[in-house]
């Protein structure tokens, strides 16, 4: 039987170190983010630029997934989060260097690096959450992470906003490095049994290939799985760049806030969706028989309350704040739903390499949908209004495909 919120979190010892961990990397991370998205504007003015630090953050984070499975199936999980993080501590610290807009090349170079290694680490969590919790557990876990992500979001974009606009941005990044260390030491003393595939062993470079396919060879045999590990993606390839384009512009444009205030207020706004996003896909959708279709009818209901914040943008904040938390909300259900279907299905000694692709495949979408906001902006002056329009119409057709993609009943057929 599943337990509640509060019974779970409180008898697993285990979850809660790690739970911890995760939310003090990511409040320092969004600390960082709401930084790095002023430094650019504000030296820059570039609405492009914007779009390729999003897109090398999402290339590093996904071309480098394979690896980050591998190792996540082949060495300590532990281990893997410990040393990103450790990194991570010296690499935002990088960042009080940058005053010009010359410095623009390795400020964006060093944010990929650490979305690369922040790639390490969710790979390796996400494989390891199922060494801690149990199986009917699963849905309370990913729902409690999921939501804390997104308190994380709120908390660390508004606070970011706010230390930004009085303190300035290398405040923000001191702190940044400060979080890194302290989920560093929250890690230390974390203890779980891991299975390991000896058929990953061997040297990196030599076996990575052979290990990356076995991952999608157990995929692709599972039709109801090849259907699930494109699930995030079919959010991302429009929800990107709305949120990490024209949200961020939208934000830059709040009159009478600053545009710092205004990333972190809007932030703040997707991060609350994505909170009760799963929270309330979880008491809503009992039947995971259903939850693959369900997953699409998010999709397209994120991207439709998108579609209003194009229509209603500048007539009053409240409502567009309100909308961004609906879009969100449906956005988080569907994060949780398939992490959930992917943790269940796949076996332990391979779900490293399965989430990587799976994580493969969301980077790539990004990367794509915000190279291409940013540059319809910059280079064929789209409006706020018109891209928010298109992307979310986008979205919803990207839904509308995913819900009638049936794979797994066409390999019930052929057998």
């Amino acid at each position: 039987m599943t337990k509640g919120y509060l019974e779970f979190f409180l008898s697993n010892a285990k979850f809660r170190r790690l739970w911890a961990a995760s939310v003090v990397s990511l409040l320092g991370e969004w600390f960082n983010t709401i930084a790095l998205f002023f430094l650019i504007l504000e030296y820059s003015g570039s609405e492009f630029l914007l779009g390729i630090l999003f897109s090398v953050r999402m290339a590093l984070f996904a071309i480098t997934q394979p690896i980050n499975g591998l190792l996540a199936d082949r060495i300590s999980r532990k281990k893997l989060m410990l040393w990103a993080n450790i990194f991570q501590v010296f690499l935002a610290l990088t960042f009080l260097l940058v005053d010009g807009k010359e410095d623009m090349w390795w400020l964006i170079s060093v944010s990929g690096l650490m979305m690369l290694l922040h790639g390490v680490y969710v790979t390796a969590e996400r494989a390891a959450l199922p060494n801690i919790v149990d199986e009917e557990d699963l849905i309370t876990a990913n729902a409690i992470d999921s939501a804390s992500w997104s308190t994380a979001l709120c908390i660390g974009a508004m606070l970011g906003g706010v230390t930004v606009s009085v303190w300035g941005t290398n405040v923000a990044f001191i702190i940044d490095s400060y979080t890194f260390l302290l989920s560093s030491l929250l890690l230390i003393p974390l203890t779980f049994e891991q299975k390991y595939d000896s058929a990953s062993k061997g040297p990196l470079i030599s076996t990575a290939l052979s290990n990356i396919k076995v991952g999608w060879t157990r995929i692709y045999q599972d039709k109801k799985l090849l259907r699930i590990v494109f699930a995030k993606s079919s959010w991302n390839l429009a929800g990107a760049g709305l949120a990490g384009v024209f949200l961020v512009l939208a934000g830059a444009d709040l009159t009478g806030y600053g545009a710092a205030f205004g990333f972190g207020l809007f932030f703040f706004a997707r991060g609350i969706g994505t909170g009760i996003g799963p929270l309330a896909a979880r008491a809503i959708f009992k039947d995971k028989s259903k939850w693959p279709s369900v997953i699409g009818i998010l999709v397209s209901i994120s991207g439709f309350f998108y579609l209003l914040v194009g229509l209603t943008l500048d007539i009053y904040l409240p409502l567009t704040v309100a909308l961004i938390i609906l879009a969100h909300s449906a956005s988080g259900g569907n994060w949780v739903l398939s992490t959930v279907l992917t943790q269940t299905w796949v076996e332990d000694e391979i779900r490293g390499r399965v989430f990587s692709i799976d994580m493969l495949i969301l980077g790539a979408t990004a990367a794509l949908s915000t190279t291409v906001a940013g540059f319809l902006v910059e280079y064929h002056d789209l409006s706020l209004k018109s891209g928010f329009i298109l992307f979310s119409c986008l979205m919803m057709a990207c839904g509308l495909v995913f819900t009638y993609w049936r794979p797994d009943v066409e390999q019930s057929l052929e057998q």
